[in-house]
């Protein structure tokens, strides 16, 4: 005998979607439309009463349209080839979740996640959560983000520096330094769990957006401590901090350590930048200055770079 079982589950809790900014006020529940996931189950039948009709010879049903039609033979023989290949329970449930995931709907993400672990077949894997800690920081979530690291811990896996590195973003994302720096500090006593240049230079734009500036060089000290070199990455985001706050002399130093470097030399976005802030403030000298130090040093421009040169000579001109 065939048989499709379709178990309806409902989530009596609110779809968060993820906006620009990451923030979500209410955590209270409401109504929300019904979550169905369908799946289907066949158990064994009678050889003897095996029979599968071919399209059209269906008992008693005969239509010249058949052939425009998908038989319920068809679909039910449609289903048992899937089930033959992989669970539909789990293809279904992890598609969702992963759908969940895609459009940063957090709390949809969650709720599918929880009922993916009361599952028989589950085993936690460190790849979901990372997905799902990537996401909670993303979207604002870093207590959430915290919450799910350590019950990954208590399911036994063991933590990575990676992990570590997207909870740190976590609480880097929701302007959390201080939270951010106690997780940096963990890391540094787990062996296997080390910072790395990804760690410190999400941490080092975290400083210099918020214009902790005291920290960014404490970073720098800690980095020199590991052998640990910034990249041309992380030195371009220092140096457009240090621009904006108008800490000229600490971005001119930056850029002349970038000049001297092997590994994190200054690139096209380092001239733009450094045009665009001497532009901005109406120093024409300091910005032809750097414009052929860097043209000398290889740098070439590109269409942006002249963009910025035209808009600065013009608005010289009306002056």
């Amino acid at each position: 005998m065939l048989s499709s079982a379709a178990p309806s589950i409902s989530f009596p809790f609110h779809n968060h979607n993820c906006n620009g900014n990451g923030n979500h006020h209410h955590n209270y529940c409401i109504a929300p439309p019904r979550f169905v996931i369908r799946c289907a189950i066949a158990s064994a039948s009678s050889p003897k009463k095996n029979k599968l009709w071919k399209q059209g010879e269906h008992p008693g049903r005969v239509s010249e349209n058949s052939s425009n039609r998908r038989t319920p033979i068809k679909n039910i023989k449609k289903k048992l080839d899937r089930k033959a290949n992989l669970n539909p329970w789990v293809n279904t449930v992890t598609e969702a979740l992963s759908e969940s995931v895609d459009v940063k709907q957090w709390s949809r993400a969650l709720q599918i996640f929880e009922m993916l672990k009361e599952q028989a077949f589950y085993q936690p894997k460190e790849g979901t959560y990372m997905k799902l800690i990537v996401l909670l920081g993303r979207c604002g979530q870093p207590k959430h983000a915290r919450h799910l690291f350590d019950e990954m811990i208590q399911e036994g896996l063991e933590p990575t520096s990676q992990l570590y590195t997207a909870l740190l973003a976590a609480y880097c994302r929701s302007n959390l330094i201080d939270e951010a720096f106690k997780i940096l500090n963990q890391m540094k006593t787990l062996p296997l769990c080390q910072p790395d240049v990804y760690t410190f230079s999400i941490l080092m734009k975290a400083c210099v957006d918020a214009a902790r500036f005291e920290l960014v060089e404490s970073i720098y000290h800690q980095m020199d401590e590991r052998s640990i070199t910034p990249n041309t990455v992380t030195q371009n985001t220092v140096l457009a901090g240090y621009g904006k706050a108008g800490k000229f002399q600490e971005m001119e130093k930056v850029l002349l350590n970038m000049l001297d470097s092997d590994t994190y030399t200054p690139d096209v976005w380092t001239m733009n930048t450094i045009l665009s802030l001497f532009g901005n403030m109406g120093d024409i000298e300091s910005m032809e200055r750097w414009y052929e130090k860097l043209r000398n040093f290889g740098i070439e421009p590109e269409t942006r770079t002249f963009n910025i040169l035209i808009g600065v000579y013009g608005e010289e001109q009306d002056v």
